[in-house]
């Protein structure tokens, strides 16, 4: 029998939400995104998509993205008139939108919507990293 671990949270569904304006629409991503979240992201994305508005994809609580959910959101890049924009990305999503070149196709921006660089993505070395 195995015995529970109370202190090990279980990890966050994934959830999904659009909420849409005249003038853009946005998707709320949080938890763990993954096979089991692919058809409604797909869903969502559609949506998005038919409402013909600028689109912004807000990830600042996502936990874990897979493949699934990143062909989801390229289908979505595709789809669009305009170039979402994604919002805080955390370093999952950062790493993922990097390493397949995805971010270079979207607008990643802060909380506060100011841009964010490519190499914010990677913490600098810190000036006190350098001993004699």
């Amino acid at each position: 029998m195995m015995a529970a671990h109370p202190h090990t949270p279980l990890p966050a569904a994934g959830s999904v939400t659009l909420i849409a304006s005249p003038d853009r629409v946005r998707l709320i991503l949080s938890g763990e995104l993954d096979m089991l979240m692919k058809t409604e992201l797909l869903d969502a994305v559609h949506e998005a998509v038919l409402h013909d508005v600028r689109v912004e994809v807000d990830v600042r609580d996502v936990t874990f993205m897979d493949s699934s959910a990143l062909a989801a959101l390229s289908r979505l890049i595709q789809a669009s008139g305009e170039r979402p924009t994604f919002i805080s990305p955390p370093p999952v999503v950062r790493f993922l939108l990097d390493v397949t070149r995805i971010g270079e196709l979207v607008d990643i921006v802060g909380a506060d919507g100011e841009p964010l660089e490519p190499s914010m993505a990677e913490p600098s070395p810190s000036p006190s990293a350098h001993s004699d």
